[in-house]
């Protein structure tokens, strides 16, 4: 996978962590700030944050309808706030979004940041660590989304067709599998074309 480049959304957030989970497997990254940045990218990770400010900041480098188009091509990788930007609806309070997952998401579904935690999830029969903080709820999955783990019953990995989401924060659990299964779906996207499925 040394030949994959993927972006990640460099205006707010640890996208630095992000950008060092994609390299210890052995992936490019780029910090990306504008529409420019995107042009010859694979993929691309939306970090966490406040999703509102991100809002803002994409507004105002005009990036918001880029990554849209982007989206609809390239597979994106949405973690907490970047999550909540992929979903078709924000609900806590509704928010625009760009709607490239059929989800609706609830804003800090699990409390203040005093109630963020880390647990424990099943991700492949695999145990894997999740670090929520300020973490959305996802309320509903489309028809088309597949639900990879759960905690409390609740959503909290999930894929549609080429795009990832997370509500939790996996570049800062010290495992590199999830970043690593983007990447694959990532290089899939490469091999297959416009369509994982």
């Amino acid at each position: 996978m040394g030949k994959l480049k993927i972006g990640v959304l460099a205006l707010q957030g640890d996208f630095e962590a992000h950008c060092k989970a994609l390299e210890r497997v052995s992936v490019q990254s780029s910090e990306i700030r504008t529409a420019t940045d995107l042009e010859d990218l694979a993929g691309l990770i939306l970090p966490g944050g406040e999703s509102t400010t991100m809002l803002k900041l994409l507004e105002r480098e005009r990036l918001f309808e880029p990554l849209k188009q982007f989206g609809r091509w390239k597979p994106i990788f949405g973690t907490c706030a970047g999550a909540i930007l992929l979903s078709r609806e924000v609900v806590h309070p509704a928010q625009p979004s760009l709607g490239l997952m059929d989800l609706t998401i609830e804003r800090n579904g699990y409390g203040r940041q005093i109630d963020s935690q880390v647990a424990r999830i099943e991700v492949g029969n695999k145990t894997a660590e999740a670090v929520f903080i300020r973490a959305p709820i996802i309320r509903r999955v489309g028809s088309n989304v597949n639900v990879l783990a759960t905690l409390d019953a609740a959503p909290v990995l999930v894929e549609e067709g080429k795009h990832l989401a997370a509500t939790f924060h996996p570049e800062l659990s010290g495992s590199e599998r999830i970043h690593r299964y983007f990447a694959e779906k990532v290089q899939h996207q490469i091999t297959c074309g416009a369509s994982l499925h």
